[in-house]
């Protein structure tokens, strides 16, 4: 504002493991949330270099962004943001259909998606015909639709109570172990990270001041 300039991330540095569960912590306004849409190529960076899989996103145009966003990464966000009109089954198979798959697999692939978050019998209903925790699950699928290695949440339980946001955790959390996806976690709740992140980085203004580990090496 005016001549102030404030650097939501300011030469910050950090390293993050192929098949890691990731916690970035830290108050309102540190600069997680910045990061998290810096590596899902919803930002790009003034300066710096940040690199996904080895391609610097810094130097991408937006074509290149955008299947970024489509083919490497899936997000999951507080306020699940789903398309209101749609069923369950139309707003997973919407990512799809952006990928160019056609219509009858896309389908079959939504379907057999909102069938292992346990909404099978849901597929149908529009969001609004949904609770919290199954509209969150239904943003899982959608996030996940396209096979992405690297999965960004950011405060994914912040509009759930604590049971449901206990099973959501522990389904991001599979999705990490057993199907070996990158998770990279943005939450305020320290005592959440502890519990499901296997490294926890804190940032302040702008810069990592705790971390947790060191980089994971993965066989």
């Amino acid at each position: 504002m005016g001549g102030t300039i404030v650097k939501a991330l300011d030469d910050l540095s950090l390293d993050v493991a192929d098949g890691e569960f990731l916690a970035l912590v830290g108050t309102s306004g540190s600069g997680k949330s910045t990061l998290l849409n810096l590596i899902g190529g919803l930002d790009q960076p003034s300066a710096g270099s940040l690199e996904v899989q080895g391609r610097d996103l810094a130097r991408m145009s937006r074509d290149e962004l955008s299947l970024h966003r489509r083919n490497t990464v899936g997000m999951i966000f507080q306020s699940f943001n789903l398309v209101p009109s749609m069923t369950a089954v139309e707003n997973v198979a919407l990512s799809l259909m952006f990928a160019g798959v056609p219509r009858a697999e896309r389908d079959q692939r939504a379907s057999a998606l909102l069938e292992t978050m346990g909404l099978g019998g849901r597929q149908r209903h529009r969001p609004k015909e949904l609770s919290g925790g199954e509209q969150q699950r239904v943003a899982v699928a959608r996030a996940l639709a396209n096979q992405p290695p690297l999965l960004l949440a950011d405060e994914p339980t912040g509009n759930l109570d604590s049971r449901t946001s206990c099973e959501i955790m522990d389904l991001v959390r599979t999705l990490n172990e057993r199907d070996g996806k990158t998770v990279i976690l943005v939450t305020h709740d320290a005592a959440l990270a502890a519990a499901y992140a296997r490294r926890t980085v804190t940032l302040l203004d702008g810069n990592v001041i705790s971390d947790t580990g060191a980089v994971l090496e993965r066989a």
